[in-house]
């Protein structure tokens, strides 16, 4: 078992990173494949251990502070395609004005699931979460970790397959990414962007 790292909270409200994990609320869609970056979130809060609480910016937020580096920890409680009002209401509040300290994490059709991949800007890939990041913030050129959750078969909507729930296989590969990615997070604010992209993208 992983030990939880010593942390404190902090009321600076300046961070060094922003980290968003992109979901729809609620029980119905929990577990889903759509669900995999705020399933993340999770994971970041349990290795910190701290506690999510509800804010004013439409998210359930974490402050942690950990090896100097200052983070906050956010799911928003929109749905998925209103995911910038609750990202634009964060980044006001803790004076974000460089979109490179905004990670966002999100499932990902391109990939094979469990694969993970950091990107910086760059197209949205149909995406309506980060579709709706975008129109809020006015700019794409803010950080991801894309959660590769496999292409939609043949003759099935992708609504249906992203909103459904893995198969037993892919959930063990999605559990498994959930840890990488938080393994990548302490990677970039260690060590920066290109380092990182050069180890986990590989």
């Amino acid at each position: 078992m992983r030990r939880k790292r010593r942390t404190k909270r902090v009321s600076d409200n300046s961070p060094d990173f922003l980290i968003v994990g992109l979901g729809n609320p609620g029980k119905k869609y929990s577990n889903t494949r759509h669900n995999i970056g705020a399933e993340t979130i999770y994971e970041l809060v349990d290795r910190y251990g701290v506690r999510l609480r509800k804010s004013k910016e439409l998210a359930a937020c974490a402050e942690v502070k950990t090896e100097g580096t200052h983070l906050v920890l956010a799911v928003p409680e929109t749905f998925m395609n209103e995911s910038g009002l609750a990202v634009g209401k964060l980044m006001h509040r803790h004076n974000i004005s460089e979109p490179s300290k905004l990670i966002v994490i999100h499932d990902e059709l391109d990939l094979p699931s469990g694969k993970i991949k950091i990107k910086i800007g760059g197209g949205l890939a149909g995406h309506n979460g980060l579709k709706s990041i975008e129109n809020h913030i006015h700019t794409r050129e803010f950080s991801r970790i894309r959660i590769g959750i496999g292409a939609v078969s043949e003759g099935r909507k992708g609504r249906d397959y992203v909103l459904s729930r893995p198969s037993k296989g892919e959930m063990q590969a999605l559990a498994h990414s959930k840890s990488v990615v938080a393994d990548a997070i302490e990677f970039i604010y260690a060590h920066g962007y290109p380092a990182a992209m050069n180890k986990f993208n590989a």
